[in-house]
């Protein structure tokens, strides 16, 4: 990995912890060791974002996901969020996203949330892997009910960086807008009797509750799925830098896995689902199954 691609990750992970505080190009430029002019150059290539925009819309979704998960005021959100004034952040709220903050914290319609990646991932995911050390993977038995899913079609693909090809990485920030009966938004790998013609097997989407009839983002699907039971598969926390790794763990622990000695067959008749890989609760894939009879 190179250097250029290691400063403008130290520059996004600095941003990320001083969101809350003035950030300039100098404080940029001193963490990513580089010119302030170079630093801007860099992070401008490799993020297609300058410093300045980068920053606006993480605060945008910031204060968004604020308003609302802990239902606080207007007035708290831009200002904690570093905006200097409740009318300047209301006018920057609806150039993004389209409503003002007041209307989003009531209705909560889907907006499109900005979701820094980061940079680094992109360069490791082309590394060779290498499972030098077992790690362990923890299961449990999950149900879950009737529900619809709002989802966004890709074309062919079959996995995430495939999928991210075809619609774009903004789907993920208009999900996590989204109320969830889970919590948060959902990928899919689904069967051929949920797809269309023409569309990939994989998926993003938000599970919400069965009788939903509120608002569907332009572009995306609905689906009902029958109630039905899964197995978790859980990995070990892991570092960001070793995400690859710790999906193969729980992948190749689900490959492996003989759900009969505990009563279950596999039911591919239901989407096998994919949480977002966080390092701190570690990996998570749900594959549904069905008694034994």
């Amino acid at each position: 990995m190179t250097e250029q691609i290691l400063a403008v990750q130290r520059m996004q992970e600095y941003i990320d912890a001083h969101l809350e505080e003035e950030i300039t190009l100098s404080d940029l430029a001193q963490v990513s060791l580089f010119s302030p002019w170079h630093a801007y150059r860099l992070f401008r290539q490799h993020t297609g974002l300058t410093p300045a925009d980068y920053i606006r819309r993480l605060r945008l979704s910031r204060s968004a996901v604020r308003l609302k998960r802990d239902g606080c005021r207007v007035t708290d959100a831009a200002f904690e969020l570093g905006f200097r004034s409740v009318d300047g952040y209301q006018r920057a709220f609806h150039r993004e996203f389209g409503c003002n903050p007041g209307e989003y914290a009531h209705t909560k319609v889907p907006i499109p949330l900005f979701i820094p990646y980061g940079v680094k991932f992109r360069e490791l995911r082309k590394e060779t892997l290498d499972m030098k050390e077992v790690q362990s993977v923890f299961v449990q038995l999950v149900k879950k009910p009737e529900r619809k899913v709002i989802l966004k079609r890709g074309v062919k693909a079959e996995e995430y960086f495939a999928y991210c090809g075809e619609v774009g990485c903004d789907v993920w920030g208009i999900l996590t807008s989204m109320d969830s009966l889970c919590g948060e938004p959902v990928c899919l790998w689904l069967p051929e009797a949920y797809k269309k013609p023409g569309t990939s097997t994989y998926v993003q989407g938000v599970e919400t509750a069965a009788e939903y009839n509120g608002v569907v983002p332009e572009g995306f699907d609905v689906i009902t799925l029958p109630a039905a039971e899964y197995l978790a598969f859980q990995g070990e926390p892991f570092r960001e830098e070793d995400y690859g790794e710790a999906i193969l763990a729980v992948e190749a622990a689900m490959d492996h896995y003989d759900p009969t000695v505990i009563g279950y067959r596999w039911d591919d008749e239901n989407p096998r689902i994919q949480l977002e890989p966080r390092g701190e609760r570690g990996y998570i894939e749900l594959r549904a199954v069905r008694p034994n009879k």
